[in-house]
């Protein structure tokens, strides 16, 4: 029989990643109104998708069975992104590995407020740095193809566009983007 570890306090996870504005952790229970009001955004739901999650307690469940479910299982996920200064919570960026897609892929997602300045960019680059420090060699994303924003954003990124992709039956096409991480192997002769 094992016993739980105890509960990390609040705000003494480690950060993931920093940039000259943000700080990229793990997400917590106690970002459930943050992430209610994300998920919830007119925005979110036309690129994203409708989650269904409409009170803090399904947000606590929805973190738990999302972002802390992949962490403990794959050692990465969507994290919290906030500004250093203040600590104010502007949206998630991070990993996911999806079972329709072969390589793991980056998502991000602001809250409207949070738009246009620049910190999706900066997180997800922060976000591709931490992939290739966990050795994953081929990084993906997904978007719609009328979320010009986000394309915009992936190709600054560097990555490259490998087409459309349904990722389940009856689901619309989605815009595939894939880049390399690792440099390719030399082969020794």
């Amino acid at each position: 029989m094992s016993v739980a570890a105890p509960a990390t306090p609040p705000g003494t996870l480690p950060d993931l990643g920093r940039t000259g504005r943000l700080r990229l952790r793990l997400v917590e229970t106690r970002d459930a109104p943050v992430y209610l009001e994300l998920l919830n955004d007119p925005a979110f739901i036309e690129h994203i998708g409708d989650r269904g999650v409409r009170t803090i307690e399904a947000a606590v469940k929805s973190i738990e069975e999302g972002p802390v479910a992949m962490q403990r299982a794959r050692g990465h996920s969507m994290y919290m992104v906030e500004l250093l200064d203040g600590g104010v919570p502007l949206g998630l960026c991070g990993l996911i590995k999806r079972d329709a897609l072969e390589d793991v892929d980056i998502g991000y997602a602001f809250l409207s407020r949070h738009r246009g300045q620049g910190y999706a960019f900066e997180a997800a680059q922060a976000v591709v740095a931490h992939a290739r420090s966990l050795g994953i060699p081929r990084l993906a994303a997904i978007t719609t193809p009328g979320n010009t924003a986000s394309i915009a954003l992936l190709r600054k990124l560097g990555m490259r566009f490998e087409g459309a992709r349904v990722l389940a039956a009856g689901e619309p096409a989605l815009n595939l983007y894939r880049m390399d991480l690792l440099p390719a192997q030399v082969a020794q002769g």
